[in-house]
């Protein structure tokens, strides 16, 4: 009997429609599940007839495969994935791949790889993005792990992945470690953002003009052909013209509180660690964990009435900055979320192609859009750059937006509209482009209290003061470090 091109454990819909994906391309598959049940059902449906073998025991799965033998994880994300690693390693040989596929934390794909790659075997770390559907009819991929691994699995990654409409793969070597989660958690971060801002365009337009389902349903509908061309665009268009079998909207139905499996927590504190501002990333986070303090925030509404005026201007025109606000918001998000890649990429000694990563968004996943395309120029531009506000496509953009983008903010705190990921993306533009900010009173304030020291602007960075403020502390200052 032929061996297997590619294993694969974990068959819940993630699992089986990669499994059929890399059948549809070619290969054959190998498939286990812990519930063996799962085989039967999985082998029996979806996979009748088709080239995928179904396996009882981790020690079939692995006799069933090629070598250099590998074998893709699908399940969750934590100790499952270290579990079925021991599971597999006394059934593998040195130069077989153990993939995870999972949304794994990357340091724990850092720890795994060292500890795979320690018992002769080669280890991926790979993100996939694109929900049940790119699993299905092609998802962005994001591999990192052992750069030995790369050259096994590329032709199979590279066929089931997404193609830009020129026909290139989303799906590249992103780097070694675990570059590759990185990434896909800084595209969970950017899509926390994403979707925040356009909550906020929604709750501007319904609560703030008036403005009914259908109305914004074709709002979308146009912004959906312009800049702003997306799949979050596009599914929010979708949604809001969603109709119940009684013909009623579907989204009026929704409970107001939203969930999160961590990714977006994980950006955010990752940024901490590498001392990147990600503030519209942080607050959309935030926002989230607001929502969900429902039965709070009705209570608050009972007792605290806001000092707001209604909208009073002209409908049309707030909508056209509602646009270019989004825009502009949407900029300094991936900008954002590039300086922590850059960081990160310097921190861990990974070698990131920006504008690759911006090529492997560009289709399958949850962000993808047109707007990335200018990214991937942006860099093809200047590979070096080291803020997306810098290069002059985009700093164009931004400037053409800015009146109104400091309309819409200004008119949705007249409104008492919260609009927490705009705001702060407005404020960390105004903070980056000020070339003097009031740190030096904070500065002043740390030595007062602590003694921390301060730099002058008259004498060379990296030179120490410190200030007696009260003539009673002395001399002594602390040291000085960065947390």
């Amino acid at each position: 009997m032929a061996k297997m091109n590619m294993g694969l454990i974990g068959l819940a819909v993630m699992g089986e429609n990669l499994v059929l994906n890399m059948e549809s391309k070619g290969f054959s598959v190998a498939v286990f599940n812990r519930t063996v049940s799962k085989v039967d059902n999985f082998i029996n449906g979806r996979a009748k007839g088709k080239n995928i073998t179904g396996c009882r025991s981790i020690e079939e799965l692995c006799d069933n495969l090629e070598r250099p033998r590998k074998v893709m994880l699908l399940v969750k994300a934590g100790q499952p994935v270290d579990d079925f690693i021991e599971m597999l390693l006394p059934h593998l040989e040195p130069g077989d791949i153990i993939i995870d596929g999972g949304n794994s934390h990357f340091p724990d794909t850092i720890r795994r790889t060292e500890y795979v790659e320690s018992k002769g075997l080669l280890y991926i770390g790979t993100g996939v993005s694109g929900g049940e559907e790119g699993a299905l009819k092609g998802p962005s991929m994001m591999p990192g792990g052992s750069p030995d691994a790369w050259p096994h699995v590329k032709d199979i990654f590279q066929s089931i992945c997404a193609k830009t409409d020129a026909g290139e793969p989303c799906c590249d070597w992103v780097g070694e470690g675990g570059a590759g989660h990185f990434v896909k958690m800084v595209h969970n971060g950017i899509e926390y953002g994403d979707m925040q801002m356009i909550c906020e365009t929604y709750h501007l337009m319904s609560q703030g003009l008036g403005m009914d389902n259908e109305a914004m349903h074709r709002v979308f509908a146009e912004w959906n052909e312009g800049e702003l061309d997306s799949y979050l665009i596009e599914i929010t268009r979708d949604i809001l013209g969603y109709k119940d079998e009684e013909g009623n909207y579907v989204i009026d139905q929704i409970l107001d509180t939203a969930g999160q499996k961590g990714t977006g927590k994980w950006t955010v504190i990752a940024a901490l660690d590498t001392g990147q501002p990600l503030t519209l990333i942080g607050e959309a986070v935030f926002a989230r964990c607001l929502s969900a303090l429902k039965e709070e925030r009705v209570e608050a509404a009972k007792l605290m009435k806001g000092d707001t005026s209604p909208f009073s201007g002209d409908q049309a025109a707030f909508i056209d900055d509602l646009r270019k606000a989004l825009y502009a918001s949407k900029i300094v998000s991936y900008a954002q979320g590039y300086q922590l890649m850059r960081a990160a990429a310097a921190e861990y000694g990974w070698n990131l192609n920006y504008g690759g990563i911006a090529l492997m968004w560009r289709g399958g996943c949850i962000i993808r859009s047109v707007f990335l395309g200018k990214i991937k120029e942006a860099f093809d531009r200047n590979p070096d750059l080291v803020n997306l506000l810098l290069d002059p496509f985009f700093s164009d953009a931004v400037q053409e937006a800015q009146a109104s983008w400091r309309r819409v903010v200004t008119t949705a705190v007249q409104m008492g509209i919260p609009v927490p990921a705009m705001s702060s993306a407005l404020a960390y533009f105004d903070g980056y482009r000020s070339e003097r900010l009031p740190a030096n009173l904070l500065q002043a304030q740390r030595d007062y209290f602590g003694a921390h020291t301060y730099e002058r602007v008259d004498k060379p960075r990296g030179e120490f003061f410190h200030t007696n403020w009260t003539g009673r502390g002395g001399d002594t200052s602390a040291s000085t470090y960065n947390a």
